[in-house]
């Protein structure tokens, strides 16, 4: 048997008859004894009530409180977890609740909801650590859901509804169809294509001489760069018209840089055959060259089709802070050693350093360690200062990297366990929508008409794994007043 040391506080908000009372009470097999005057400390949980009703309720009712009652030992019986029970107790005797390691946050909030107890009674740390996997669980059940919508189909759209949701899915989910794998693949061999020729139109021996005799691109890389933004304007329209907010799809940083990625070759042929009308040809050739470099933009359309850049992205905005740190402490160290370096230099009559900021280039090759060498110090006092700030730089770069690599490990790891946690859910919502449609065929037949389906949405709602999240719907809220399990003796 386990229990805590009884304390008597002067302050109880039970009466006398309470205050003697105890009750025995069998949590999972581990027996406790609890006292009266303890338990009405909070009246409004179930063992406050239990205690209450133990010497003038009968038996039914008490079995409303439990899961099963022994009349001979007078003994409540609950099926409920020991190790969290344990932390349920502490309410009653030191005031607050702290969750032990190793129990489930979410388990432990049911259990706390069972008993009755607000989840104000939660030491800070652990409601810290039960927002984080709130915060999962929202993740996962948003998964869910648009994998369930990728899924079903809604007989209430329209038929330009339906279009519009089928072109979406093609074109915005791989994992919808074959179809959308093919174009997303097709799409990422454009963008890979379209990068080889800007870097190969640059080599000379692929240029062509023009009637003015300027190197231009080659026709050929020319006629697959035209082919390439063909593809990447019908994608973008595609993706525009499927859109269910328009606004928002414009707005959106990768469409952003999927228009920057097409947008100067349209400028570039509005220049080349109109703009020698109003302007001077150098000025258009200079606009042409600066419009032709903004292509980069389209390496960042790889990061649509890449988890790993995505992921990399996440990684780098929860980096944020360390990231300002790293920067904080180049730029103070910049800034010192290029003047200390200028100040030492001056007595030289050879000095590179003719400037402070002049010598910021020099402080940021040394702190970084590149050191091209172009500006380097002549005097013993500015190579001693040299030597400084290389090394504080390589200290002043490794002091962030290791929370910025374990930002980066903890967000990899969080895609994949959520991405198989939605998987698992649904496999699971799933095998359990096809044992309640075998194990109720005429009432399944009765609701679609004579046909069923795995994935009817009703069935799958009512369906709860093992790993249920419970924001995935609506359910049957349990009262705290009504056990989960019905007593034996009914």
């Amino acid at each position: 048997m386990w229990e805590f040391p009884r304390t008597r506080y002067a302050d109880c908000n039970g009466s006398e008859a309470s205050e003697e009372t105890e009750i025995a009470v069998n949590i999972g097999g581990v027996k406790h004894i609890l006292y009266g005057d303890v338990l009405n400390r909070y009246p409004e949980t179930r063992l406050a009530e239990l205690v209450n009703r133990a010497t003038d309720s009968t038996q039914d009712v008490l079995c409303a409180l439990c899961d099963d009652y022994d009349d001979s030992k007078r003994e409540f019986y609950f099926d409920r977890d020991p190790e969290a029970f344990k932390c349920i107790l502490e309410l009653y005797y030191y005031g607050e609740i702290h969750m032990k390691r190793g129990i489930c946050p979410m388990c432990f909030m049911k259990e706390m909801d069972y008993w009755g107890i607000d989840a104000e009674y939660l030491d800070e740390c652990c409601i810290s650590s039960l927002n984080e996997v709130q915060t999962e669980l929202e993740e996962i059940a948003e998964k869910v859901k648009n994998i369930l919508d990728d899924l079903e189909d809604d007989a209430t759209l329209t038929r330009a509804q339906r279009c519009q949701a089928f072109l979406w899915k093609l074109m915005e989910k791989p994992e919808s169809s074959l179809a959308a794998r093919v174009i997303a693949v097709v799409s990422f061999a454009f963008i890979l294509l379209s990068s080889v020729v800007m870097c190969m139109s640059t080599i000379p021996e692929l240029q062509v001489e023009d009637a003015e005799g300027n190197l231009v691109e080659h026709p050929t890389l020319e006629s697959i760069e035209t082919a390439c933004i063909i593809w990447f304007t019908a994608e973008y329209i595609l993706r525009f018209l499927s859109s269910s907010n328009q606004v928002r799809f414009v707005f959106s940083f990768m469409n952003i840089i999927d228009f920057l990625a097409i947008m100067p070759f349209y400028v570039v042929l509005i220049l080349t055959h109109l703009g020698t009308a109003v302007m001077e040809l150098a000025n258009v050739q200079q606009a042409v060259q600066a419009l032709r470099i903004m292509r980069i933009a389209r390496i960042f359309k790889l990061a649509r089709h890449s988890s790993g850049l995505q992921t990399l992205t996440f990684a780098l905005k929860s980096s944020l802070k360390e990231l300002g740190l790293l920067l904080m402490y180049m730029s103070v160290g910049i800034f010192l050693f290029s003047a200390l370096g200028y100040t030492l230099e001056q007595s030289h009559p050879e000095t590179m350093f003719t400037s402070i900021p002049q010598s910021f280039w020099w402080a940021i090759i040394t702190m970084t360690t590149v050191g091209y060498g172009d500006i380097y110090p002549k005097t013993t006092l500015g190579k001693c200062n040299a030597a400084v700030s290389f090394l504080c730089g390589v200290i002043a770069i490794a002091l962030p990297i290791h929370p910025i690599i374990n930002n980066f490990v903890i967000v990899y790891s969080k895609q994949r366990v959520l991405e198989t946690a939605a998987k698992h859910e649904i496999e699971l919502m799933a095998l359990r929508a096809r044992e309640k449609a075998q194990e109720c065929p005429e009432a399944e037949r009765t609701a679609s008409g004579g046909s069923s389906s795995v994935w009817d949405s009703a069935a799958v709602s009512a369906s709860q794994s093992d790993t249920y999240i419970p924001l995935l719907g609506d359910t049957t809220n349990v009262s705290k007043d009504q056990p989960t399990h019905k007593c034996k003796n009914n």
